[in-house]
């Protein structure tokens, strides 16, 4: 039994684990980070585990989009095989006597990889029979598609080195020579000395190891092989190694500048496999060449690639489509804001927009109060989620009211995909009401908005905005670089059939003549936490508080007329689909977006000042609160939300001392919770300001259903059973509630 056990610890695939548990943790652990995505131990909320187990391909999931996801796994399993086999294949001189050594190296390599690869498999079983409730032909397709995904990049790789790797039998040499006396070291890895591994003084112990046929073999010394001969079969294999990483890098390149082709923009899980090998590559060459001195080399890279791309030439900054950075920057100074936030200004502003409220108000009065009713929406971000669940509630609202709900609503304001989904409801009600042939309850705004957007992105990530984004557009009369950034608003405006390919200046006429609710943008700048209101209507009065205007000592500016700021930068040639990213930049799967000021400023995600639009509708109600009482009959804030404000509290026992170190910085992971308590203190002032009467807050929350209790994601993909759950949530009783008193308030 001993010997059996023994047999058994010092065979080829057990021996490789030990060795990469032993010093490859780093690359263990890349395998380990996409295991934890996969199981949804990481990202559950954000969704990652849906983008390996219900992959979409041209909008599709089936047996293609699978194959693409197992092809990139067939990547990451031989680059697996191609950066273990250069770090340790000296470990075990056998396998330069053996013939195809890297075969049979990548046959006794594959515990790991199988072990996640049986996972993964199970995985997709189980979702796709218990939450997509498929037919079993579905399931075994989609699973056939990953398995031939993963099997044919196996086999292209095999067939390369099967006719490119020597062995033994390729060379020349004196039988039974002696061994060489003269040191030898293994290439790329310092004070390796193959003389004294090959001899068993510190040779890796491998009593057998497995064949192409997955038999068993008995190791056989090599003592008596030169160890030059030696050095040149590993070195001939480390070189087409390196080839094909090489290759690999080129190809990846080449298809992130066929960005704009749908047929190229592979599934996002296939992207995170490449991603995966990536890091693989560049981990394993690092430790390859530098050995012990790895880390300390990949500081300096670090460092030294951050400070060559602090220069013009070399810096790859995202920025506004439809802006001119070739004139002089806008001055972004607290004294420059003041200027804007003039009393004078202020007041024009103010005086055009209750010009565009009288218009409103006209319209308004053909329902049956004499006053009417005036509703702000405000929708809140949380990715296609959001985008879905907005459209749907105003879809249906609207038409229980029979168009009363947004042609009494005056304003809609709110972060990333909420407000993504009404930019998109509003402008086919804009055509709608230009005769266009729109039907704005059709279900297929739902389908359009509700489609995919992250697997472009991902995409774009690893093939393009990890190398050199050189590819370039044109918009607006300047050029401008692609990236992810680009990608996604391409990729919105060909799920949206191109109807929100327009400028911030195109809305200003609908706005003024009240044919539409305006819209406020409100993306946050990085700098100083101001937001920057995006309106094509001056909205200098959103800048401070009616007091601070008038006494600007009082309370500081806290936000910023994008259009006045911009005026000379073209902020009215601002791509609207640009305005809507800038809104949705969720921290690194989108760039921040550079904008054309001094100093430099960037801007990003609504959500991290203001995740619900209610800052910007209570200053709105604020300013215009005397316009409001003589001509309205009360205010209706309609928040459509697709969280729940309410959520179990997290303890604080049973904490051991390192872990309570970080219960400080905890605190950051609750900023919408503290934007809820600021808001809703925001509500209650507007409740004390108006009266209990003239204010109602009406809330619509997306609750995942009680069949399938897991709430969809809060990100750029919604799988099909995400879009039927959110679709659903409108018939929760709350909502219905919400829906009854709506009437009652509006008709």
């Amino acid at each position: 039994m001993r010997k059996r056990l023994e047999a058994v610890f010092y065979a080829f695939p057990i021996q490789l684990i030990i060795l990469h548990l032993r010093s490859h943790q780093l690359i263990i652990g890349v395998w380990l980070g996409i295991l934890l995505l996969l199981s949804g131990a990481v990202g559950r909320k954000l969704g990652f585990l849906y983008l390996f187990l219900d992959p979409e391909y041209l909008g599709m999931v089936n047996f293609w989009s699978f194959f693409f996801v197992g092809f990139a796994f067939g990547g990451l399993l031989m680059t697996w095989n191609l950066t273990t086999y250069l770090l340790m294949a000296h470990y075990f001189p056998f396998l330069a006597s053996l013939s195809r050594p890297f075969t049979k190296f990548c046959i006794n390599n594959i515990l790991l990889p199988l072990a996640f690869f049986i996972y993964y498999m199970a995985a997709v079983i189980h979702f796709q029979s218990k939450f997509e409730e498929l037919p079993f032909e579905d399931i075994f397709q989609n699973c056939l598609g990953l398995f031939f995904g993963a099997t044919s990049l196996i086999v292209l790789n095999l067939v390369y080195f099967f006719f490119t790797n020597k062995d033994i039998s390729s060379y020349n040499r004196p039988a039974q020579s002696p061994p060489h006396l003269t040191k030898s070291i293994a290439p790329g890895r310092r004070g390796v000395d193959l003389d004294e591994i090959k001899q068993d003084r510190k040779r890796w112990r491998v009593e057998t190891y497995l064949t192409e046929a997955f038999l068993p073999r008995v190791v056989r010394s090599v003592a008596h092989y030169d160890s030059r001969l030696l050095m040149n079969i590993f070195r001939q294999n480390h070189l087409n190694a390196l080839i094909i990483q090489l290759l690999s890098m080129l190809l990846l390149m080449g298809l992130g500048q066929m960005m704009d082709y749908a047929a190229f923009r592979i599934p996002a899980a296939a992207s995170i496999f490449i991603l995966g090998s990536v890091i693989l590559a560049i981990i394993g060459a690092l430790i390859y060449w530098f050995d012990q001195w790895w880390v300390t080399a990949f500081i300096l890279l670090m460092i030294i690639v951050n400070f060559i791309t602090s220069f013009e030439l070399l810096t790859f900054r995202n920025k506004a489509y439809g802006m001119n950075y070739e004139t002089a920057p806008a001055v972004y100074d607290y004294k420059n804001l003041q200027k804007i936030c003039h009393p004078d200004t202020v007041a024009a502003d103010q005086a055009a927009t209750i010009a565009i409220l009288e218009k409103w108000l006209q319209k308004a009065r053909q329902y049956p109060s004499h006053k009417p009713k005036m509703v702000l929406m405000c929708v809140s971000g949380g990715g296609l989620r959001s985008a879905t669940w907005s459209v749907k509630v105003a879809q249906t609202a609207d038409s229980l009211l029979q168009g009363a709900l947004l042609d009494q609503t005056v304003l809609i304001t709110g972060a990333s995909g909420g407000m993504i989904g009404m930019a998109y409801l509003r402008e086919v009600l804009l055509r709608q009401k230009l005769g266009a042939p729109m039907q704005l309850y059709h279900p297929k705004h739902v389908h359009y908005i509700s489609k995919d957007l992250l697997n472009s992105v991902a995409f774009t990530i690893v093939s393009n905005d990890l190398f050199l984004p050189w590819a370039k557009f044109q918009t607006g009369g300047f050029r401008y670089r692609k990236d992810r950034g680009y990608i996604l608003e391409r990729q919105l405006n060909e799920n949206t059939l191109g109807i929100l390919d327009k400028t911030i200046g195109d809305y200003r006429a609908p706005e003024a003549e009240a044919l539409v609710p305006m819209i406020y943008v409100t993306p946050m700048v990085v700098n100083d936490a101001r937001r920057l209101v995006i309106s094509p209507q001056g909205v200098s009065f959103m800048m401070n508080t009616p007091a601070g205007i008038q006494n600007p000592h009082i309370t500081e500016i806290d936000a910023v007329d994008f259009s006045r700021l911009f005026a000379h930068q073209n902020a009215s040639e601002l791509r609207f689909l640009t305005a809507l990213r800038m809104n949705a930049t969720y921290p690194y799967v989108l760039p921040n977006v550079y904008l054309p000021a001094t100093p430099g400023i960037e801007a990003m995600d609504a959500g991290l000042r203001d995740n619900y639009g209610v800052l910007s509708a209570t200053r709105f109600i604020q300013v215009f609160q005397d316009w409001i009482r003589e001509n309205t009959s009360g205010v209706v804030l309609l928040q459509i939300s697709s969280s729940q404000k309410t959520g179990a509290i997290p303890p604080s026992d049973r904490q051991g001392a390192i872990k309570t170190l970080f219960n400080p910085i905890g605190i950051a992971g609750q900023i919408i919770s503290l934007q809820e308590f600021e808001q809703d203190a925001g509500i209650g002032f507007l409740y004390d300001l108006l009266g209990e009467d003239f204010f109602q807050v009406i809330r619509f929350i997306y609750r995942p259903s009680q069949a399938n209790r897991m709430a969809a994601s809060i990100s750029f993909h919604l799988t099909q059973g995400e879009r039927e759950n959110v679709l659903n949530a409108i018939y929760n009783p709350e909502n219905q509630s919400g829906l009854r008193q709506l009437q009652q308030l509006l008709q």
